[in-house]
């Protein structure tokens, strides 16, 4: 068969190595020039795989497949040329999920707007620490076609999926399925709100009775996929629930029996699983995260106290709430992946000592207004960088001290210069990353740097 791959990134990439392993004849078409990607194009040339870069060139739609990258938008004139053409087009994921054996190899599938990576890296922590084999993989930063051929039979395969992913998917069908939240994002990709929740919904789109999908019943989208859904359903949340793990006075809990309406005197009874203070990782977003991914570890018969001890010794991932460094009494904290308000709203309630706030990126139609009372409340000064420097300054001087900065180390300095011992510098930007960076990663690595350069 003829294989076009959209995109010269890591999906891209690991997609037509896959589909060239697989005997597929590959050609690859990428939007940067050569120059711009030259690490992917010494890699196809190494592979001998026919490449064009600087634009999609009407040879890519000599396809029987094409399989997009995450992040082109159907509005693409690419796309929609090889739709007028009804040539099928996939996500990686997709395509990886048509090379597995689920008997031998399960899947659990996490996305939501936020938490994702975090859910991920935790979901395979806890497999792992308790005795099962697991890779955490998609979105997370490994591509999943890197990883589908060869694997151990009982490799559990946790994979971040972003909407972009499952937007293209057509008969994937992960054993266990985690939809965190939802709330407004990558609406420039998806044109409404509406499809980004469809989009997400179809995490679950072809499960069946045997498998299960786990709901946050705080969040009223996320709530909804349930009525897209033929699998099992549990709930993870702040209140009582019936089924699933919900949080009362601190202590993380499972429900036990089901209340009894015809006799008050019955109480409900649970089990605790752990006290929440006893988590890691900080936020209250992290206990969400913390109840998900229990649960994902639950339908594999992983034992409470596995999980428990496993929640413990989590101690997070790279660029989400991270540590670097404590100088003069203040402690710097990476939190680049919070790409989002949203994400960023968590950010800024983790902490209860002050903070000076470094924002800032590209825009996605920021809201800011909905960060105003935790400003007021746990930030003393806001340092605005990037393409939405002048909005996060206009909108945020008349609430708190705040100034601009033209690059992060300018920032990183500013920060340093306000913050004072017993504070916390925290750099969440609310915005992408590509107005300056490559990417979010590239993003918090430049921080952390000029932090350690202090």
């Amino acid at each position: 068969m003829n294989y076009t791959i959209i995109g010269a990134g890591k999906s891209g990439l690991y997609a037509a190595f896959l589909a060239q392993d697989l005997g597929h004849n590959v050609f690859l078409t990428e939007a940067k020039t050569q120059e711009q990607a030259e690490a992917a194009a010494k890699e196809l040339a190494q592979h001998s795989i026919d490449a064009e870069f600087g634009g999609h060139t009407d040879k890519g739609l000599q396809a029987d497949i094409i399989v997009v990258s995450p992040g082109v938008p159907p509005t693409n004139p690419f796309i929609q040329e090889a739709e007028k053409r009804k040539i099928p087009i996939i996500s990686e994921i997709e395509f990886a999920w048509r090379q597995l054996d689920t008997v031998r190899n399960p899947v659990i599938a996490i996305t939501g707007t936020n938490g994702k990576t975090t859910t991920t890296a935790l979901t395979a922590h806890i497999l792992n620490q308790s005795g099962k084999k697991a890779i955490a993989c998609g979105n997370i930063g490994t591509a999943i076609t890197s990883v589908v051929r060869g694997l151990e039979a009982g490799t559990i395969l946790v994979v971040e999926a972003s909407s972009y992913q499952l937007d293209r998917i057509v008969h994937f069908r992960p054993d266990v399925a985690l939809l965190l939240n939802i709330t407004p994002d990558h609406l420039s990709y998806h044109g409404t709100f509406e499809k980004y929740c469809e989009a997400k919904y179809k995490i679950s789109l072809n499960q069946n009775e045997k498998n299960v999908l786990v709901l946050n019943a705080d969040n009223e989208p996320s709530l909804a996929a349930a009525a897209h859904s033929r699998a099992q359903i549990l709930h993870f949340g702040v209140h009582p629930l019936q089924q699933g793990l919900y949080v009362s006075s601190g202590k993380m809990l499972i429900p036990r029996g089901q209340p009894d309406s015809q006799r008050a005197d019955i109480q409900h009874k649970e089990e605790q699983l752990m006290m929440v203070d006893e988590l890691r990782i900080p936020g209250i977003h992290n206990v969400y995260n913390s109840m998900a991914a229990a649960l994902a570890a639950r339908a594999f018969e992983i034992r409470n106290e596995n999980i428990r001890d496993s929640l413990m010794s989590f101690a997070g991932v790279e660029h989400r709430l991270e540590y670097v460094r404590t100088l003069n009494g203040v402690e710097y904290i990476n939190d680049s992946k919070a790409t989002n308000i949203n994400s960023t709203w968590y950010a800024l309630s983790s902490y209860s000592k002050p903070l000076v706030w470094i924002a800032g990126g590209r825009g996605d139609n920021n809201d800011y207004s909905t960060l105003d009372d935790l400003v007021r409340q746990n930030v003393r000064c806001v340092i605005a960088i990037g393409e939405e420097a002048d909005a996060i300054f206009n909108h945020f001087s008349g609430v708190v001290r705040c100034v601009k900065a033209a690059s992060m180390e300018e920032a990183v300095h500013r920060a340093a210069e306000y913050a004072e011992s017993g504070s916390i510098a925290l750099f969440s930007p609310a915005c992408k990353s590509f107005d300056m960076f490559a990417n979010y990663e590239h993003r918090g690595q430049v921080f952390k740097e000029a932090v350690m350069a202090l």
